[in-house]
């Protein structure tokens, strides 16, 4: 139970990380005197640093020891956190943001090789990473507004000492890795259906508040309850999605997912423009990539051999980031050019391309 807390925290601390700071935006603008294009920086440092650390933290946790290299990004992000709390200066508080995101990387790539072999355990850490994502606006929200810009990163700090005191008493030792036994085959199948689902969520992010705030009108306050509906259905998806894999085999929960994510661009691309014609649809597609994600990650860990668990999650998160990164420009433009339901018309695309990626072969059997 411990190690499941310990990873669970974990995963919801580096996706808190990534969303709670930016409600403040405006206030680091205000108490800098800097312009956005500066501010922004605040968010691309997390992301950047983040997606630089994915292969790099698993690699090292192949080789040092995925124990002691999670207790370090564990460290490393509660450090950086109450560095961001105290920076003087906004450069000094880039910096310390592009720490915090290297350690939440590490924290991110290193908890899935832990829960490999369960589809449990790994569902449950997707549900953990979409609570984190939901909740981080409307806590950060809460606390900018009671206390002020420092308690966004002060407030995780003192989880972060939780976690790490979990992980130290719960994870298991683990016996010196023979670099030799990291080759083989890398599962580029499924780094490409999860960039291209990975791609898809994002979309949903990027179009929705345009959609939503212009063709429907809402106000800023209608608009972040209609967008929260896709995380939340993707953490109360978590769970299930992992106990199914568990029962039933990555292959058919991923096509149960796959046909769900596609059914949610078809409904976007044709419900008329309401806000049930756009929440429906939302959850949907957001439920279906919480099914596939669950199966694809719980096949590869399964897959890939023990000793090369770390490299290939950060490949998996190193993936998962270029699709975000692809989802927001590309098909963001596509929406600019056209429209909402063009670019979700053209969205199915992206299913596709994963079904094609993963499904173009037969299942290995499954263990007993």
């Amino acid at each position: 139970m411990n190690t499941t807390s310990a990873l669970s925290l974990s995963t919801l601390l580096a996706a808190l990380g990534a969303g709670i700071a930016n409600v403040g935006l405006p206030a680091f603008s205000a108490h800098f005197g800097a312009p956005y294009a500066r501010i922004q920086w605040i968010v691309l440092a997390y992301l950047v640093a983040g997606t630089a650390m994915a292969v790099v933290a698993g690699g090292f946790g192949d080789r040092y020891g995925r124990r002691r290299v999670l207790l370090a990004g564990i460290a490393l992000f509660g450090a950086a956190s109450a560095a961001c709390a105290l920076a003087p200066s906004l450069p000094l508080l880039v910096a310390a943001r592009a720490l915090q995101g290297a350690g939440a990387s590490t924290m991110l790539v290193l908890a899935l090789p832990f829960a490999a072999g369960s589809g449990r355990a790994v569902g449950l850490q997707g549900t953990m990473s979409a609570a984190g994502t939901t909740l981080g606006p409307a806590i950060g929200g809460l606390l900018l507004a009671a206390f002020g810009w420092p308690t966004l990163f002060a407030a995780v700090v003192p989880p972060s000492v939780l976690a790490f005191v979990l992980a130290w008493r719960s994870l298991p030792h683990e016996a010196p890795r023979s670099t030799a036994a990291t080759k083989g085959a890398i599962p580029w199948g499924a780094l490409l259906a999860n960039g291209a689902m990975s791609a898809l969520a994002m979309a949903t992010m990027v179009i929705g508040p345009f959609h939503l705030a212009r063709t429907l009108g809402l106000s800023s306050a209608a608009v972040g309850l209609a967008m929260a509906c896709g995380p939340l259905a993707a953490a109360l998806a978590g769970m299930p999605a992992g106990r199914a894999v568990d029962r039933h085999g990555a292959r058919s929960v991923g096509r149960v997912g796959l046909v769900c994510a596609a059914a949610g661009c078809m409904l976007l691309a044709l419900l008329p423009a309401t806000i049930a014609g756009y929440v429906f649809p939302l959850a949907l597609l957001t439920t279906g990539y919480a099914l596939f994600q669950a199966a694809n990650n719980s096949a590869v860990m399964a897959a890939c051999d023990s000793a090369r668990r770390g490299a290939v999650s950060g490949l998996l998160a190193l993936s998962r980031n270029l699709g975000l990164a692809a989802g927001a420009s590309l098909i963001g433009m596509l929406f600019a050019a056209t429209s909402m339901r063009t670019a979700f018309a053209c969205a199915l695309l992206l299913v596709g391309a994963a079904a094609i990626s993963v499904f173009r072969k037969p299942d290995r059997p499954r263990a007993p």
